[in-house]
């Protein structure tokens, strides 16, 4: 009888041990709050998988938005109008028994008008490439000036070498493919049509030119031309004239002015935008006549961006950066009814609810590539919340715990669009959300003693 009760009595001691190793892991706040970090930073890899999914559509619309404006005109920049004037010169070079040869060789001199005006509007257009849209423009300019009379006297070039009658004007735009028109330069009262192509790129790397006339004893010299031309995204223009004046209207709301040099005076509004540009020759680091080439010119230009304010996935990003704090609090949530009420939630149960947030993500993407952002994101957000709303009453089985927890969802929702509608605040209304959040969370917690947690109540079921 002894040898039989003996291994009994050891028996019962290992089960009562395990009895209170499995109590524990049931009950132990610290275990449970390690959990739930452990499950969040798990959840960072399917939230890491959003963003790459956000950045490839991002990369399919870019590639959409690049094969229009192949087609239809990429960003462009208005070089101006120069006057070239080629001259030759001689070079002698020595060779053996004091013998010497003369090298001739044609140069190119650059003459940049006194008065540059450009006037004209950017006429906006939508087009699509399957889901996506791009934004394309038409632009309607009249380029007037003068060029004052050609003065080689500071290069000692003599006259006889001047090669008055090859004198052009070339007209830069970096690309050519957006031009709908032929353009022609009211020149000394006479037309000139122009021809793809400059003879030079000293100054202009993509162009049209043509011959003018010019003669040594010309004076000043008026101009005027007719441009139209397709592009997409930006127009911009380099200030070549000693005065450079450009104005420009566009029914486009969402300018955004850059470059060198922004507008003296500009109007936005719900009619679009007039912007007015001055540059004077000193704002410059180039003269008004140029020898040979330069590089210098392309570093002054300024003009306007066409800009698509936060598109659907510049808001997608800014809204999945927002993620680890939606799984943050909303597992807060549940983890202080579970403290507070006596609920048992399982890790399992954690992870659903985490994986339902981030499938709003997707969802948020989908519906946003085929409607507005604003009901992409309350389609979305309500489908969640219910989703999740519903799935906590099945847990809790407490009606007021789910609107609680539905009412703290709609909150936390609407505060994210909130901030997701600002460009300028965003980062002041979101720290004083934290703040409200962290305020609300000490408050709740003020009396819970974390060293005597009752964890019978979320023990017992």
């Amino acid at each position: 009888m002894e040898q039989h009760t003996q291994p009994t009595n050891q028996s019962n001691t290992e089960i009562s041990f395990f009895d209170r190793a499995r109590l524990w892991v049931r009950n132990s706040v610290m275990l449970r709050i390690a959990t739930i970090a452990i499950l969040i930073l798990l959840l960072l890899i399917p939230l890491t998988m959003v963003k790459d999914l956000i950045r490839e559509r991002e990369d399919r619309q870019q590639a959409a938005i690049f094969e229009v404006s192949s087609k239809w005109g990429h960003s462009q920049t208005l070089n101006g109008v120069v006057l070239t004037v080629p001259f030759m010169t001689y070079q002698k070079v020595h060779q053996d028994d004091d013998k010497f040869k003369i090298i001739e060789r044609k140069e190119y001199a650059h003459f940049l008008p006194d008065q540059l005006n450009i006037e004209g509007e950017v006429l906006p257009e939508e087009r699509y490439r399957g889901i996506y849209k791009v934004i394309v423009y038409k632009s309607q300019l009249q380029l007037s000036g003068n060029f004052p009379k050609c003065s080689f006297d500071s290069w000692k070039i003599n006259q006889e070498d001047i090669l008055w009658d090859e004198a052009q004007i070339s007209l830069g735009l970096s690309d050519l493919r957006g031009l709908q028109e032929s353009v022609e330069i009211n020149w000394k009262d006479r037309a000139y049509s122009f021809n793809p192509g400059v003879e030079t790129s000293d100054i202009i790397q993509e162009g049209i030119s043509t011959a003018v006339d010019l003669q040594a004893e010309d004076d000043s010299i008026q101009f005027d031309l007719e441009l139209n031309f397709n592009g997409s995204s930006a127009l911009s223009f380099i200030p070549l004239g000693k005065n450079t004046r450009v104005h420009l209207e566009s029914p486009w709301k969402h300018p955004s002015f850059n470059g060198a040099f922004l507008p003296d005076d500009r109007n936005v509004g719900q009619d679009g935008f007039q912007a007015d540009w001055e540059v004077l020759h000193l704002n410059r680091a180039f003269p008004q006549q140029i020898r040979g080439a330069s590089s210098k010119i392309y570093g002054t230009a300024f003009g306007v961006d066409l800009i698509v304010p936060i598109d659907s996935y510049q808001k997608s990003m800014r809204s999945a950066k927002y993620a680890v704090l939606f799984i943050t609090l909303t597992f807060l949530i549940f983890f202080f009814i579970q403290i507070l009420n006596g609920v048992r939630i399982h890790p399992i149960q954690y992870i659903i609810v985490g994986l339902a947030l981030c499938i709003f993500y997707i969802l948020l993407i989908a519906l946003s590539e085929h409607i507005s952002f604003k009901w992409s994101y309350i389609i979305s957000s309500i489908g969640i919340i219910t989703m999740i709303t519903l799935y906590a009453h099945s847990i809790a089985k407490q009606f007021k715990l789910t609107a609680i927890i539905g009412g703290i969802l709609i909150i936390l929702y609407g505060f994210i669009y909130s901030i997701l509608q600002l460009q300028d605040h965003a980062l002041l209304l979101g720290s004083i959300g934290l703040f409200i959040v962290m305020a609300i969370v000490m408050y709740l917690s003020r009396k819970i003693d974390w060293f005597n947690i009752n964890t019978s109540a979320i023990g017992n079921q």
